[in-house]
């Protein structure tokens, strides 16, 4: 193996251990991602952020930098054993290698865009129908539990009403707002 490596010019050396080199990281940092290898977790972090949590389509990264050496390395072996010119062969092993970082940018984009985080925002409630789980006293008088579908999901949540009367149990609601800390203000649907 040695012996092969050292008859190779200096031009198809070069070509060869980026992309021998290039391929063994990639190999690395794909199987990682795959088994959570590389989250870039800092231990126990709870916050509750309201904004944009980042940059979204990012070209250079260290993945996307490994791809490109592979690709450029074995897109240039497969020019020199076709016999272009040094100058085509590094045009066209750059061109794939700039493909192949579009395409990983790419690919790690949308898969970042496939998370969702589950946090429930209360305002989504607003306007729901739900149903009284139990009763809800009147005039904001006794806590109740509804049910109703916020964000896809059916949620049990704490309840509050304006009524004069008690919403008891199975009565179909409506919710016209949230409190600050998350209680819903429901009324009777079809009064």
């Amino acid at each position: 193996m040695l012996d092969w490596f050292s008859s190779l010019e200096m031009f198809s050396k070069v070509f060869w251990s980026l992309a021998l080199i290039a391929s063994l990281i990639f190999i690395i940092t794909i199987a990682l991602s795959f088994i959570g290898g590389d989250t870039g977790d800092f231990g126990d972090v709870d916050a509750d952020i309201d904004a944009d949590t980042g940059i979204g389509f990012q070209f250079i990264t260290l993945k996307n930098l490994v791809g490109f050496f592979t690709i450029f390395g074995w897109s240039g072996i497969a020019c020199i054993d076709a016999g272009l010119s040094k100058p085509l062969t590094i045009t066209i092993a750059t061109i794939c290698g700039l493909i192949m970082m579009a395409i990983m940018a790419a690919m790690f984009y949308y898969m970042r865009k496939l998370s969702d985080s589950g946090t429930l925002n209360y305002s989504n409630a607003i306007n729901q129908i739900g149903e009284v789980y139990l009763t809800v006293g009147a005039k904001r008088s006794n806590i109740g539990k509804a049910h109703v579908r916020i964000q896809g999901a059916l949620r049990e949540l704490e309840a509050l009403t304006d009524s004069t009367t008690d919403l008891k149990t199975g009565t179909v609601i409506k919710v016209k707002s949230v409190t600050s800390n998350g209680i819903l203000i429901i009324e009777k649907l079809n009064n």
